[in-house]
C-alpha cells in the first residue's frame, strides 16, 4: 500500500517577521494548511522568478506556530519550479502596482503548469477592489467613476453629501467626504485626480457608516455566518480599522445574505476562493479580493472555523482536479 504524497502550499506574503501575530489572516490559513497536512513554503514577490519558461520561486520550508514570541520558523531557501506545489496562496498586501501585476503573470504560468493558485491570477488583475464592486448596481450605492473635475462636482450638486476616494487605495486612505458648501473640493479633485490625469470614484455617501463598515468573508462565493462590522471613532467617517475604527462582530442580516448571493457565482466563476465583501447599510461598496482580512477577529468571537473551511474548501478543488473535474 503506497502513502499518500504530501500535499505541497505555498505562501506569497510580506515579510512574515513584521505580521500583526494576533490579527493576521494569513497566518490563520497557514496555521489551518499545516494542521490539514500540507507540507509549507514561504516566499515574497521578489522571490519569484522566470527561468527557461517555467516559473521558480526561492522557497523557504515553513512552519508555524500557536507562540506570540515565537510564531514561524524558515529554513534555506532553494529554487523550486512552482509547478511541483499543489496550492499557492496570494496573499500580498497592496499596493496594486506593476511589480504585483508582473507578479500576477508569474502566478499565470504556474497556474498553468498544474498548481493552483488561490486567488485566480488574472482574477486579481482583473477585478479592483472599487470598480468590481459596480459590476453589481442591485447593490451599490449611486457612484461615478471620473477623472474630469467638472464632472465630479456635477455628480456633488447632484448628491449633495458624497465620498471622494482613489481606485487603488486600501485601510481607507485618501478617502474624502464633501458635503455642500465645502471650499476644499476642489483641490480634493486635483490631488485626487493629479489635475485630471487619473479617474477615481465619486460615491453618494451612506449614513448607516456610523453603525459600522461591515466586512463579510467568501470563501467558493457562500458567506461565513458572521461579518465585522467597523466602527468609525468620532470625528471620523471611515470605518476601517487601520484608521481607528472599531471592530464588532455581528450574524448576517437578510440584506447582507442577499448580496452574497448576488455577488457568490461571480466569485466562483473567476476563482476568487477568498474574498472580503465591504456593505455599508445595504449598500455593496468594495469587493476585497487581494488579501483579505479579518477573518481572526471573526473567528474568536463565533468559533467558526473560517480558515479550516477555507482550506478545506482548496482540498477539494485539488481533488476534483484529480478526479478530472474542472476547477
Amino acid at each position: 500500500m503506497h502513502a499518500t504524497p504530501t500535499r505541497k502550499l505555498a505562501v506569497v506574503m510580506d515579510p512574515i517577521h513584521a505580521i500583526h501575530y494576533k490579527k493576521d489572516t494569513t497566518l490563520a490559513m497557514l496555521w489551518a494548511a499545516q494542521e490539514a497536512g500540507f507540507a509549507l513554503f514561504y516566499m515574497e514577490l521578489p522571490h519569484l522568478l522566470l527561468r527557461g519558461g517555467e516559473v521558480h520561486g526561492l522557497l523557504h520550508p515553513l512552519q508555524v506556530f500557536r507562540d506570540p514570541a515565537r510564531w514561524f520558523a524558515l529554513g534555506e531557501p532553494v529554487e523550486t519550479p512552482l509547478a511541483e506545489l499543489d496550492v499557492i496562496l496570494m496573499r500580498k498586501d497592496p499596493p496594486f502596482d506593476m511589480d504585483y501585476i508582473y507578479a500576477t503573470y508569474l502566478l499565470e504560468m504556474a497556474e498553468a503548469a498544474g498548481a493552483l493558485v488561490a486567488n485566480r491570477p488574472a482574477s486579481l488583475r482583473d477585478c479592483n477592489e472599487k470598480l468590481f464592486a459596480a459590476r453589481f448596481p442591485q447593490c451599490s450605492p449611486e457612484l461615478l467613476v471620473s477623472s474630469d473635475a467638472a464632472t465630479l462636482r456635477a455628480f456633488q450638486r447632484a448628491h449633495d453629501d458624497i465620498v471622494l476616494k482613489p481606485l487603488d487605495g486600501m485601510g481607507g486612505r485618501s478617502v474624502f467626504r464633501v458635503r455642500p458648501g465645502d471650499d476644499n473640493i476642489g483641490v480634493i479633485i486635483e490631488t485626487l485626480t493629479g489635475h485630471g490625469r487619473h479617474p477615481i470614484m465619486a460615491q453618494r455617501y451612506l449614513p448607516a457608516i456610523a453603525d459600522g463598515d461591515k466586512r463579510i468573508l467568501l470563501i467558493d462565493g457562500v458567506p461565513v455566518s458572521h461579518c465585522l462590522a467597523r466602527i468609525p471613532m468620532s470625528g471620523e467617517n471611515r470605518g476601517n480599522l487601520a484608521a481607528g475604527g472599531r471592530g464588532e462582530v455581528r450574524p448576517l442580516t437578510d440584506s447582507d445574505r442577499w448580496i452574497a448571493a448576488q455577488v457568490g457565482p461571480e466569485l466562483r466563476r473567476r476563482g476568487l476562493y477568498f474574498v472580503g465583501l465591504d456593505v455599508i447599510g445595504d449598500k455593496l461598496t468594495e469587493i476585497n479580493v487581494t488579501s483579505p482580512t479579518c477573518l481572526r477577529e471573526i473567528e474568536a468571537a463565533t468559533g467558526e472555523p473560517i480558515a479550516d473551511r477555507f482550506i478545506a474548501c482548496l482540498q477539494q478543488k485539488l481533488d476534483e482536479r484529480q478526479q478530472g473535474a474542472p476547477l
